[in-house]
């Protein structure tokens, strides 16, 4: 399975089957890419390679230890190595396939934002809105 980030300068393969994703709640990944969560899978590192543009990632380390690797070109988040493990975190939007994988574990509800309440409620688009309509129907929100 391949991977690249949003610019195409930095790709990846895995090589094993993902079979579940967690999605983190917590305000660093909410803040690391600008959504209620980050869906992601952990792969064991022998099982992941860098194809292209290793020369690209650029790391941003909180003292904490929070790591956030990133394309400098492009500025979407890459696969790093979770801190002294044998794992990668990659995440799943990244993959460039279209492959059905669940998501079987929410991280960090303590501390999910407060306006992800519940990701049934809503209006649902299959694909993308006229932007009139959604623009009205953000505005219309209290």
């Amino acid at each position: 399975m391949r991977g690249s980030c949003l610019c195409g300068k930095i790709g990846f393969e895995i090589d094993t089957t993902i079979h579940g994703l967690y999605q983190c709640h917590c305000s660093l990944c909410r803040k690391q890419g600008g959504s209620s969560s980050n869906s992601a899978a952990i792969i064991d590192a022998d099982k992941f390679r860098w194809t292209a543009g290793q020369d690209y990632i650029s790391s941003y380390v909180k003292q904490a230890g929070f790591r956030s690797d990133f394309c400098s070109y492009c500025g979407s988040p890459v696969p790093n190595l979770l801190r002294d493990t044998p794992f990668y975190w990659v995440p799943a939007g990244l993959l460039d396939v279209d492959v059905e994988i669940d998501v079987v574990a929410h991280l960090f509800l303590g501390s999910k934002a407060g306006w992800d309440t519940n990701l049934a409620k809503g209006v649902h688009y299959e694909t993308t809105p006229d932007l009139k309509d959604l623009l009205a129907l953000l505005r219309s929100q209290n």
